[in-house]
């Protein structure tokens, strides 16, 4: 608040019963306050205890089927069988326990990575602070894009507000001093302070929270995971009934048909099948944090996999977000400016020499401005504020101009917010300084009178075409004149050659108010009123253009996304010729986009270097392809629906150029970082929001948040995303193949006349090694050349034709090896019970191992294990390991021996589990080579 100004006598109040004030409160008192009146947060819904979720595991269906037989099991006196049984439901219970209480865990872990923040003024200065730590009597600060994160007065300023979320009023309303603005509204447009007045649940929206609070929701790919171990459950029911009929009918004991039957159900059944999705889905996305991408809904990950376009925005997307003044026009020449980043040193030069720059124009754009330059503890430049105005900040400090001496000056009395429709900026100002603008600065009293005196200076800076539009005099050669056809020819010129070198221009502009606007309380206006008021009669200063360098690793990316059958399209609204440089730049035109089938096949006619390292052909038939550019205007005449690089546009062009996308069929990811971004982010399939320019509203929208704002972590997230689909089918291709081996095995052999081929407890001990260590080991497997391939079709069944085929065949030879080395060992001599229990043990050690070798193969669906690495899975080998040595355990340690009827091998029964069992390593492993040598 303007020191200046005085408080209303209602707003007075407030700020008394807060125990508040301009200052904001001292950091002590916020502290205080916070213990006295509890954080800024809705109450949660209660969220599982982990005796819930222990208590929940002896709920499931096939745990109560194991407790039945259990119990049955101690009815009959087969105590033993009955223990183990029961140790098997505790174990079962404690891994289901696990998977669930760490899947609960990684979604609150993600819950808690996206912290709102607040603009408060603490001690006197501004502060960026948790909102959760808001107390009432502080100073809030709130700008367009903002959630209202506590319900607040306004104590200076005008905002409109977007209510919908507590009125479901879609027309904004327009708010000022004194009045209230609610929790969870967003501001639409205008800059305001405001004093928090309630939190928590005290505030409007607090009081319905228990209405709309929700549980989270499962992804599509959860309900279909489920849905299949509904089906698989179903149809493993049916058939191990029939067994127990089987069984019984050719005379094998009813209490051990009953016991066999359960297992085999227990074992069927894939019950671990959603919470591995679950597990594997929260991995990959704390994974995706590293990289700098925060998932705010898991049906992103999903779409992730199979997006086919990327819309991005080019400033702090694809560029640093570091703009630098590199040409200034004034009185129809350009002017160099040297220097790098924020730093305030350089010169301005013209041609070889160096200059004084006339300082008008820096002047406007230092006042018509709300960034500020500050020096680091570790004396490093930086700015706070928008990247774009910030520049202009930097170049008037490298010609002496110091922006707090020269708002101190011309202090800001109102203003007109930039807004995407008319894409300016107005602020008025009033005059305090009776020494004009110096005699650097300009030599003619026309000018110097404007910044002198008292009244009002009305500085304007934007886009040319919207400039021009509200000048009618022109400054040059030290004097204001009437604008001309030839001056505007001159500026056009001008423009064209500084847009031409791919920098993005902001023209500005100034005037005198006159003595009717003097006397006029800009304070009580609307940004609407001042716009009519003051944007008009300008006199027009010049243009500045500046340049934000392309970030490092875009261009790789981008290469990578074409790789990848990715299309990256850039729409901005910059100028056509800025927008084309740096898109040429990048190679998001001028190259070919990449045919599925062939990923190299890349076009580079514009750099005969070609620094992307491909082959480089052009197009005879058509020169401008593949340099395909729209603009906003070609999408309103309805022509520009297929270009690669969309230029002055609106957030409204953002929805269209989306929908016609999706129209064609394509899965699109769209970044976003304005209030007007949201509808757009809300169409596209992913959402991308921009984490540090991003607005509330952008980031609440949003499906996904890039931390550092940089396209690269979009094709990092892309990768992710295909990598955890790769991991959730190959733990689909190795838990149902041993679902297929073991339902055959049992039923065949009873069929074929045959003894029960495993054992009860040996059939539970498989069933470990499905939902245990191997099979958890597998989500945590490293992607491998993911962006090697065209994007699958979001259509597309998780169980393809080629898992399928995978799952049939590796089940078959898992039965067929498997059941021949039991009927083999049948047929050696000796006492049947001895025999029998033998045949089992190798059976049951054979079946083991080939889960342990089948394993390793579905660590990859296209690649050998030599080429992806035996030890790039640290947690494979691990798990292998483990299984390998309890199977040893239940071989040779005796205890364990009489609980799963088993028998100590030989040398030669191991020779033929190894040469058994290994088949289907050999068999996979050898198909991959030769299918790789192949292609």
């Amino acid at each position: 608040m303007n020191p200046a100004d005085r408080p209303t006598p209602e707003i007075a109040s407030v700020l008394e019963r807060l125990r508040s004030g301009t200052s904001g409160l001292t950091g002590d008192e916020a502290s205080r306050r916070l213990a006295e009146h509890g954080r800024n947060e809705l109450e949660k819904t209660e969220k599982a205890t982990p005796l819930k979720i222990l208590a929940s595991q002896f709920l499931d269906f096939m745990l109560i089927l194991l407790i039945v037989a259990a119990i049955v099991s101690f009815l009959i006196g087969e105590r033993l069988d009955g223990f183990v049984i029961t140790g098997f439901v505790v174990f079962n219970a404690v891994l289901g326990f696990i998977q669930e209480y760490r899947a609960e865990r990684a979604l609150e872990a993600l819950k808690s990575m996206i912290t709102p923040q607040a603009r408060v003024v603490r001690d006197g200065g501004e502060q960026m602070v948790d909102a959760a730590e808001l107390v009432p009597g502080d100073l809030l600060l709130l700008a367009a894009g903002d959630r209202v994160q506590a319900d607040s007065m306004i104590i200076e300023g005008d905002l409109q507000m977007d209510e919908s979320v507590l009125t479901g009023e879609s027309q904004p309303v327009d708010r000022g001093a004194a009045q209230t603005v609610h929790t969870g509204t967003t501001v639409s447009r205008g800059r305001g302070t405001c004093v928090v007045t309630e939190t928590g649940m005290r505030t409007e929206f607090g009081k319905i929270a228990a209405m709309v609070q929700t549980g989270e929701r499962e992804t599509p790919l959860q309900r279909r995971m489920k849905q299949l171990a509904k089906y698989i459950g179903i149809g493993a029911l049916i058939i191990c009934i029939v067994v127990f009929i089987t069984g019984t009918l050719q005379g094998i004991a009813a209490n051990e048909m009953f016991l066999a039957s359960v297992s085999l159900a227990v074992a069927a059944v894939p019950e671990g099948l959603p919470a591995v999705v679950t597990i594997t889905l929260a991995i990959g996305v704390q994974r995706m944090v590293k990289k700098n991408v925060i998932v705010r809904k898991l049906q992103a990950v999903e779409a992730l996999g199979c997006a086919t376009v990327i819309c991005t925005d080019k400033t702090g997307t694809l560029t640093e977000n570091k703009m630098t003044v590199r040409k200034i026009s004034v009185n129809g020449a350009l002017i160099e400016v040297t220097g790098e980043g924020y730093a305030p040193s350089g010169k301005f030069m013209s041609g070889e020499n160096e200059i004084d720059l006339p300082q008008l124009i820096l002047r406007i754009g230092v006042l018509c401005n709300d960034s500020s330059l500050v020096q680091s503890d570790n004396g490093n430049w930086t700015i706070v504020g928008d990247p774009t105005e910030g520049a202009l900040v930097v170049a008037a400090a490298k010609a002496g101009i110091d922006k707090q001496d020269l708002v101190n000056r011309y202090p800001r009395v109102a203003e007109i917010p930039f807004d995407s429709d008319y894409k300016y900026m107005t602020t008025i100002h009033e005059i305090r300084d009776s020494g004009g603008v110096g005699d650097a600065d300009v030599d003619d009293n026309d000018v110097g009178d404007a910044w002198s005196g008292s009244g009002r200076l009305v500085c304007v800076k934007g886009a040319l075409d919207s400039i021009l539009k509200l000048c009618t005099h022109i400054y040059k050669d030290g004097r204001v004149a009437e604008m001309t056809a030839d001056d505007l020819d001159s500026i056009n010129h001008l423009h064209t050659e500084m847009t031409s070198d791919a920098l993005r221009v902001l023209a500005l502009a100034y005037r005198r108010s006159d003595e009717a606007d003097a006397g006029t309380d800009a304070d009580t206006d609307t940004a609407e009123d001042r716009k009519h008021r003051y944007g008009r009669d300008l006199v027009f200063a010049g243009m500045a253009g500046m340049i934000d360098p392309p970030r490092p690793g875009v261009r790789e990316a981008i290469a990578t996304c074409r790789k990848a059958g990715i299309t990256t399209i850039m729409i901005t609204g910059d100028h056509k010729e800025t927008a084309r440089a740096i898109a040429l730049d990048l190679g998001i035109i001028g190259i070919e986009p990449a045919d599925p089938g062939n990923p190299t096949n890349l076009i580079n006619p514009t750099n005969p270097t070609n620094p992307i390292g491909h082959t480089n052909h052009t197009n005879p038939k058509d020169p401008e392809y593949p340099e395909r550019m729209a603009t906003g205007e070609d999408l309103d005449a309805g022509s520009g629906q297929d270009a690669y690089v969309y230029a002055r546009t609106s957030p409204a062009h953002k929805v269209q150029i989306i929908s016609s996308l999706r129209d064609q069929g394509n899965v699109v990811a769209m970044t976003g970082d304005g209030v007007n971004d949201a509808p757009a982010l809300k169409m596209a399939d992913i959402g991308v929001a921009m984490g540090i320019t991003g607005t509330d509203v952008a980031k609440e929208a949003s499906d996904m948040v890039l931390t550092d704002d940089n396209f690269a972590s979009i094709v990092h997230a892309v990768e992710e995303g295909r990598g955890i689909y790769d991991n959730i089918k190959k733990f689909i291709r190795f838990q149902l193949s041993t679902n297929v081996g073991a339902i055959l095995l049992i039923f065949v052999g009873l069929l074929a006349g045959m003894p029960l081929p495993l054992a009860p407890m040996q059939i539970l001990f498989v069933n470990l090694l499905m939902d245990g260590p191997p099979a958890l080991s597998l989500s945590m497997e490293p992607y491998h050349q993911t962006m090697n391939r065209p994007p699958r079709d979001p259509r597309e069944s998780i169980i393809t034709g080629d898992v399928l085929k995978f799952i049939t065949g590796a089940g078959l030879l898992m039965f067929i090896a498997t059941i021949l080395v039991f009927w083999y060992v049948l047929q050696m001599p000796g006492l049947e019970e001895d025999v029998v229990t033998h045949a089992r043990t190798l059976a049951f050690t054979t079946f083991v191992f080939f889960q342990l070798f089948n394993a390793l193969n579905c660590r990859s669906e296209r690649y050998s294990l030599s080429r992806i690495g035996l030890f790039s899975n640290r947690y494979m080998i691990g798990a292998v390991l483990l299984c390998a040595l309890l199977q040893l355990c239940i071989l040779y340690v005796p205890f364990l021996q009489l609980m799963f009827d088993t028998v100590a091998l030989g040398l030669w029964d191991w020779v033929i589990v190894l040469s058994v069992s290994s088949t289907i390593f050999l068999a996979v492993e050898g198909t991959k080579v030769i299918r790789s040598a192949t292609s």
